[in-house]
Protein backbone atom coordinates (compact mmCIF):
# COMPACT_ATOMS: atom_id res chain seq x y z
CA UNK A 1 0.00 0.00 0.00
CA UNK A 2 1.28 3.36 -0.87
CA UNK A 3 2.93 5.68 1.71
CA UNK A 4 1.24 9.10 2.60
CA UNK A 5 3.24 11.69 1.84
CA UNK A 6 4.44 14.30 4.00
CA UNK A 7 4.87 17.99 3.63
CA UNK A 8 8.35 18.42 5.72
CA UNK A 9 8.04 22.64 5.43
CA UNK A 10 4.68 22.14 6.75
CA UNK A 11 5.87 20.02 9.63
CA UNK A 12 8.43 22.45 10.46
CA UNK A 13 6.21 25.68 9.64
CA UNK A 14 8.88 27.26 7.28
CA UNK A 15 8.39 28.17 3.12
CA UNK A 16 10.11 26.02 0.70
CA UNK A 17 12.61 28.99 0.11
CA UNK A 18 14.06 28.58 4.11
CA UNK A 19 17.92 28.59 4.22
CA UNK A 20 19.62 25.91 6.29
CA UNK A 21 19.77 28.53 8.94
CA UNK A 22 16.05 29.05 9.12
CA UNK A 23 15.70 25.60 9.20
CA UNK A 24 17.76 24.62 12.10
CA UNK A 25 15.71 27.57 13.64
CA UNK A 26 12.72 26.38 13.46
CA UNK A 27 13.49 22.65 14.17
CA UNK A 28 14.96 23.37 17.31
CA UNK A 29 11.83 25.76 18.46
CA UNK A 30 9.55 22.98 17.93
CA UNK A 31 11.93 20.57 19.27
CA UNK A 32 11.56 22.79 22.86
CA UNK A 33 8.01 23.07 22.75
CA UNK A 34 7.08 19.02 22.08
CA UNK A 35 10.03 17.01 23.65
CA UNK A 36 8.61 14.51 25.37
CA UNK A 37 10.32 15.19 28.77
CA UNK A 38 8.70 19.19 29.18
CA UNK A 39 4.99 18.15 27.69
CA UNK A 40 2.02 17.82 29.62
CA UNK A 41 0.97 15.53 26.90
CA UNK A 42 3.54 12.83 26.56
CA UNK A 43 1.93 10.48 24.34
CA UNK A 44 0.89 13.53 21.51
CA UNK A 45 3.99 15.00 22.32
CA UNK A 46 6.07 11.82 21.52
CA UNK A 47 4.70 11.47 18.40
CA UNK A 48 4.64 15.21 17.10
CA UNK A 49 8.65 15.08 18.13
CA UNK A 50 9.28 12.10 16.05
CA UNK A 51 7.59 13.88 12.96
CA UNK A 52 9.59 17.17 13.78
CA UNK A 53 12.72 14.91 13.92
CA UNK A 54 12.15 13.12 10.67
CA UNK A 55 11.87 16.24 8.78
CA UNK A 56 14.18 17.60 10.14
CA UNK A 57 16.60 14.97 9.07
CA UNK A 58 15.42 15.22 5.45
CA UNK A 59 15.40 19.19 5.13
CA UNK A 60 18.66 19.69 7.60
CA UNK A 61 20.49 17.22 4.84
CA UNK A 62 21.60 18.74 1.37
CA UNK A 63 20.87 15.63 -0.44
CA UNK A 64 17.90 14.22 0.92
CA UNK A 65 15.81 17.44 0.54
CA UNK A 66 17.35 17.98 -2.85
CA UNK A 67 15.81 14.54 -3.70
CA UNK A 68 12.62 15.53 -1.94
CA UNK A 69 11.98 18.65 -3.60
CA UNK A 70 12.35 17.29 -6.88
CA UNK A 71 9.98 14.75 -6.67
CA UNK A 72 7.78 16.52 -4.00
CA UNK A 73 3.91 15.04 -3.83
CA UNK A 74 4.66 13.39 -7.15
CA UNK A 75 7.13 10.99 -5.39
CA UNK A 76 5.65 7.59 -6.40
CA UNK A 77 4.92 8.76 -10.20
CA UNK A 78 7.53 7.02 -12.99
CA UNK A 79 10.33 8.44 -13.71
CA UNK A 80 11.96 7.80 -9.86
CA UNK A 81 15.85 9.10 -9.78
CA UNK A 82 18.48 6.96 -10.58
CA UNK A 83 19.30 4.24 -7.98
CA UNK A 84 16.27 4.98 -6.42
CA UNK A 85 14.64 2.01 -4.64
CA UNK A 86 10.91 3.19 -3.54
CA UNK A 87 10.18 -0.32 -1.68
CA UNK A 88 13.46 0.30 -0.07
CA UNK A 89 13.68 -0.32 3.61
CA UNK A 90 15.13 2.34 6.29
CA UNK A 91 12.67 1.78 9.94
CA UNK A 92 9.37 0.71 9.84
CA UNK A 93 7.19 0.34 6.74
CA UNK A 94 7.71 -2.19 3.71
CA UNK A 95 10.77 -2.85 1.77
CA UNK A 96 11.50 -5.37 -0.56
CA UNK A 97 13.99 -7.87 -0.43
CA UNK A 98 15.56 -8.33 -4.10
CA UNK A 99 13.88 -12.46 -4.20
CA UNK A 100 10.67 -9.94 -4.15
CA UNK A 101 9.66 -10.54 -0.47
CA UNK A 102 7.99 -7.56 1.43
CA UNK A 103 9.41 -6.81 4.85
CA UNK A 104 7.31 -4.72 6.81
CA UNK A 105 8.74 -3.12 9.94
CA UNK A 106 7.25 -0.78 13.32
CA UNK A 107 8.41 0.39 15.85
CA UNK A 108 12.05 1.80 14.55
CA UNK A 109 10.68 5.59 14.66
CA UNK A 110 10.17 6.12 10.95
CA UNK A 111 7.18 6.75 8.97
CA UNK A 112 6.28 4.57 6.07
CA UNK A 113 7.10 7.41 3.45
CA UNK A 114 10.38 8.69 5.29
CA UNK A 115 11.14 4.56 4.44
CA UNK A 116 10.28 4.03 1.05
CA UNK A 117 11.27 7.33 0.03
CA UNK A 118 14.99 7.42 1.72
CA UNK A 119 15.76 3.61 2.91
CA UNK A 120 17.87 1.31 1.55
CA UNK A 121 16.80 -1.84 0.87
CA UNK A 122 16.80 -5.62 1.82
CA UNK A 123 20.40 -6.56 0.74
CA UNK A 124 21.17 -10.29 -0.76
CA UNK A 125 23.48 -11.62 -3.58
CA UNK A 126 22.40 -13.38 -7.02
CA UNK A 127 20.57 -16.10 -6.60
CA UNK A 128 22.06 -19.77 -8.72
CA UNK A 129 20.11 -23.34 -9.17
CA UNK A 130 17.13 -23.29 -6.88
CA UNK A 131 18.37 -26.80 -6.02
CA UNK A 132 21.60 -25.52 -4.04
CA UNK A 133 21.21 -24.05 -0.65
CA UNK A 134 20.36 -21.03 -0.68
CA UNK A 135 21.17 -18.21 2.48
CA UNK A 136 18.14 -16.03 3.18
CA UNK A 137 18.52 -12.43 2.50
CA UNK A 138 19.78 -9.61 5.05
CA UNK A 139 17.48 -7.24 5.36
CA UNK A 140 18.63 -3.45 6.51
CA UNK A 141 16.36 -0.95 8.18
CA UNK A 142 17.03 1.98 10.57
CA UNK A 143 15.96 2.65 14.11
CA UNK A 144 15.79 6.40 15.89
CA UNK A 145 18.06 6.13 19.21
CA UNK A 146 17.69 9.23 21.51
CA UNK A 147 20.68 10.81 22.79
CA UNK A 148 19.43 9.50 25.74
CA UNK A 149 19.18 5.70 25.17
CA UNK A 150 23.15 6.37 23.44
CA UNK A 151 24.13 7.19 27.16
CA UNK A 152 22.62 5.14 28.90
CA UNK A 153 21.01 1.97 26.89
CA UNK A 154 18.09 0.91 26.47
CA UNK A 155 15.46 -2.00 25.29
CA UNK A 156 13.36 -1.60 22.26
CA UNK A 157 10.25 -3.69 20.49
CA UNK A 158 10.30 -3.71 16.85
CA UNK A 159 7.34 -5.40 14.82
CA UNK A 160 8.30 -7.74 11.93
CA UNK A 161 5.92 -9.04 8.96
CA UNK A 162 6.99 -11.02 6.26
CA UNK A 163 5.62 -10.95 2.88
CA UNK A 164 1.89 -11.90 2.57
CA UNK A 165 2.15 -13.39 6.28
CA UNK A 166 -0.49 -12.25 8.86
CA UNK A 167 1.99 -12.64 11.35
CA UNK A 168 3.68 -9.98 13.15
CA UNK A 169 6.71 -11.10 14.90
CA UNK A 170 7.90 -8.57 17.54
CA UNK A 171 11.19 -8.84 19.40
CA UNK A 172 12.72 -6.94 21.73
CA UNK A 173 16.24 -5.47 20.83
CA UNK A 174 18.73 -3.98 23.20
CA UNK A 175 20.64 -0.89 22.73
CA UNK A 176 24.15 -1.03 23.61
CA UNK A 177 25.08 2.03 25.91
CA UNK A 178 27.67 3.80 23.89
CA UNK A 179 26.21 3.28 20.39
CA UNK A 180 27.02 5.33 17.62
CA UNK A 181 25.47 7.03 14.18
CA UNK A 182 25.44 4.64 11.82
CA UNK A 183 26.37 1.49 13.51
CA UNK A 184 24.57 -1.46 12.99
CA UNK A 185 22.72 -3.78 15.46
CA UNK A 186 22.44 -7.22 14.31
CA UNK A 187 19.17 -9.96 14.83
CA UNK A 188 20.75 -13.52 13.82
CA UNK A 189 18.25 -15.42 11.35
CA UNK A 190 15.94 -12.61 11.51
CA UNK A 191 16.39 -11.82 8.16
CA UNK A 192 15.05 -13.68 4.57
CA UNK A 193 14.01 -17.00 4.74
CA UNK A 194 17.08 -19.34 2.90
CA UNK A 195 16.34 -21.49 0.17
CA UNK A 196 16.50 -25.34 -0.28
CA UNK A 197 17.68 -25.80 3.16
CA UNK A 198 19.93 -22.51 3.16
CA UNK A 199 19.79 -20.76 6.51
CA UNK A 200 18.18 -17.33 7.22
CA UNK A 201 19.96 -14.17 6.66
CA UNK A 202 20.22 -11.57 9.08
CA UNK A 203 18.60 -8.38 10.10
CA UNK A 204 20.51 -5.17 10.65
CA UNK A 205 19.08 -1.88 12.21
CA UNK A 206 20.97 0.87 11.47
CA UNK A 207 21.73 3.42 13.95
CA UNK A 208 20.37 7.08 13.14
CA UNK A 209 20.56 9.80 16.29
CA UNK A 210 17.32 11.27 16.75
CA UNK A 211 18.15 15.12 16.33
CA UNK A 212 18.28 17.01 19.90
CA UNK A 213 17.21 20.47 20.31
CA UNK A 214 19.58 21.79 22.33
CA UNK A 215 23.16 19.34 21.31
CA UNK A 216 24.68 18.84 18.17
CA UNK A 217 27.00 15.46 18.00
CA UNK A 218 30.53 15.68 17.03
CA UNK A 219 31.59 12.18 17.63
CA UNK A 220 31.53 11.62 21.42
CA UNK A 221 30.76 14.94 22.45
CA UNK A 222 28.06 17.45 22.33
CA UNK A 223 28.20 21.07 21.38
CA UNK A 224 25.70 23.39 22.59
CA UNK A 225 24.89 27.18 21.57
CA UNK A 226 24.76 29.27 24.36
CA UNK A 227 23.44 32.55 23.70
CA UNK A 228 24.22 35.19 25.78
CA UNK A 229 23.25 38.98 25.93
CA UNK A 230 26.16 41.34 24.92
CA UNK A 231 26.04 42.94 28.36
CA UNK A 232 26.79 39.82 30.18
CA UNK A 233 29.49 38.71 27.88
CA UNK A 234 30.63 42.17 28.86
CA UNK A 235 30.98 41.77 32.21
CA UNK A 236 30.83 38.26 33.10
CA UNK A 237 27.73 36.46 34.73
CA UNK A 238 27.11 33.00 36.07
CA UNK A 239 25.19 30.99 33.26
CA UNK A 240 23.07 27.68 33.27
CA UNK A 241 23.99 25.10 30.48
CA UNK A 242 21.54 21.90 29.91
CA UNK A 243 23.17 18.43 30.02
CA UNK A 244 22.01 14.87 29.50
CA UNK A 245 21.27 14.82 33.41
CA UNK A 246 19.97 18.13 34.11
CA UNK A 247 21.18 21.67 33.68
CA UNK A 248 24.99 22.78 34.93
CA UNK A 249 26.42 25.87 36.33
CA UNK A 250 29.11 27.99 34.28
CA UNK A 251 31.31 31.19 35.25
CA UNK A 252 31.53 33.41 32.24
CA UNK A 253 34.53 35.75 32.54
CA UNK A 254 34.08 39.43 31.80
CA UNK A 255 34.92 40.22 28.48
CA UNK A 256 33.94 37.10 26.75
CA UNK A 257 33.65 36.69 22.58
CA UNK A 258 31.76 34.84 20.52
CA UNK A 259 33.09 31.39 19.46
CA UNK A 260 34.63 30.90 23.24
CA UNK A 261 33.91 27.41 24.05
CA UNK A 262 33.34 26.59 27.67
CA UNK A 263 34.16 22.65 28.22
CA UNK A 264 32.13 20.40 30.57
CA UNK A 265 34.42 17.58 30.82
CA UNK A 266 33.01 13.81 31.23
CA UNK A 267 29.59 15.31 29.90
CA UNK A 268 28.96 14.08 26.33
CA UNK A 269 28.62 10.56 25.28
CA UNK A 270 29.97 7.34 26.38
CA UNK A 271 33.36 6.12 24.49
CA UNK A 272 34.84 2.84 26.68
CA UNK A 273 35.56 1.99 29.62
CA UNK A 274 33.25 4.43 31.71
CA UNK A 275 34.55 7.68 29.95
CA UNK A 276 32.40 9.69 27.95
CA UNK A 277 33.54 13.01 26.01
CA UNK A 278 33.11 16.26 27.00
CA UNK A 279 30.29 18.71 26.22
CA UNK A 280 31.30 22.41 24.71
CA UNK A 281 29.26 25.41 24.87
CA UNK A 282 29.62 27.99 21.96
CA UNK A 283 29.56 31.43 23.07
CA UNK A 284 27.06 33.61 20.38
CA UNK A 285 26.83 37.20 21.55
CA UNK A 286 23.13 38.70 21.11
CA UNK A 287 22.21 41.97 20.86
CA UNK A 288 19.09 43.46 20.88
CA UNK A 289 17.08 43.75 17.39
CA UNK A 290 15.34 47.11 18.76
CA UNK A 291 16.33 49.41 21.96
CA UNK A 292 13.44 52.02 22.96
CA UNK A 293 14.89 55.56 23.52
CA UNK A 294 16.43 55.06 26.71
CA UNK A 295 18.47 52.49 26.04
CA UNK A 296 19.91 53.77 22.71
CA UNK A 297 21.46 56.90 24.78
CA UNK A 298 23.00 54.41 26.83
CA UNK A 299 24.73 52.25 24.03
CA UNK A 300 25.22 56.09 22.27
CA UNK A 301 27.36 56.99 25.84
CA UNK A 302 29.37 53.77 25.89
CA UNK A 303 30.10 54.24 21.83
CA UNK A 304 31.38 58.21 22.92
CA UNK A 305 33.65 56.13 25.80
CA UNK A 306 35.36 54.27 23.94
CA UNK A 307 36.06 56.09 20.55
Amino acid sequence: MPAQYRDYYQTLEIPKTAAPDEIKKAFRKLARKFHPDTAKDKKAAEEKFKEINEAYEVLGDPEKRKKYDEFGPDWQQPGPPPGWNPGGPSGGGRRRAPSGVDFEFGGTGFSDFFEQMFGGGARGGARGFEERPQRGEDVEADIMVTLEEALHGSTRQISFRRGDSDKVETYTVKIPKGIREGQRIRLAGQGGSGASGGGSGDLFLRVKLQRHPDFEVDGSDLVYDLEVPAWDAVLGCDVHVPTLQGRAKLKLSPGTGTGKKLRLPGMGLPIKDGKRGDLYAVVEIIVPESVDEEEKSLWEKLRHLHS
